[in-house]
């Protein structure tokens, strides 16, 4: 039973991980998004008024 044999499994298991850590990251993060996020404005708004009757 090769579940029994963690010495092929486990150089499987590192060399993925080794994969997943070391080259896909750098691939992924320079991709340039076509929607760059805008910073918003620190001005604070204030609300206007309701000019709607009670009635």
């Amino acid at each position: 039973m090769p579940q029994l044999n963690p010495a092929p499994w486990f150089a499987i298991f590192i060399f993925t991980w080794v994969v997943f850590l070391t080259i896909l990251p750098p691939k992924i993060m320079s991709h340039i998004f076509n929607n760059e996020p805008t910073t918003l404005s620190t001005k604070k708004l204030t609300p206007e008024s309701w000019s709607w009757p009670w009635h």
